[in-house]
């Protein structure tokens, strides 16, 4: 049982409706999280589960070009990595915000706490974010 009838193969598991990938950026110490699918509060916690593995890290960039939906749980993970990032010296940094998730940042006004970038390349090709206090959130760069 289980097996598709037409061709006596299992058939392949469900696309996961968010994911989270991590890979470390350049230079070290920093972070890329490459966000895909819809976030929400019922799938939330691998982002909060990333987010947590990289609070040591100087820079985190949130790479959001995948992501198709973000809700205010989504948004309140965010904010509360970057305050922890923050606390240490580190700075957490958005990049690739679409539609409709560009328009969530633009309506809750978090487009003034978050550097936000076009693209990962350009967040990660910025040589000066790392000397700044993450206070100038709000840039929209390329």
């Amino acid at each position: 049982m289980g097996a598709d009838d037409s061709t006596g193969e299992r058939p392949p598991p469900p696309t996961p409706r968010f994911v989270v990938r991590a890979r470390p950026g350049t230079p070290d110490a920093v972070v890329v999280l490459e966000l895909g699918g819809e976030l929400d509060h019922d799938t939330a916690g691998p982002l909060r589960r990333a987010l947590d593995e990289c609070a040591r890290a100087r820079r985190v960039v949130v790479d959001c070009s995948g992501l198709t939906f973000c809700d205010s749980t989504g948004l309140n993970e965010l904010l509360r990595a970057r305050a922890r990032l923050r606390e240490t010296g580190g700075l957490l940094d958005l990049a690739g915000l679409y539609p409709p998730v560009n328009r969530m940042f633009d309506i809750t006004g978090a487009r003034t706490v978050f550097r936000v970038y076009a693209d990962a390349v350009e967040a990660l090709a910025d040589e000066d974010a790392g000397t700044r206090d993450g206070r100038d959130g709000g840039d929209i760069h390329g």
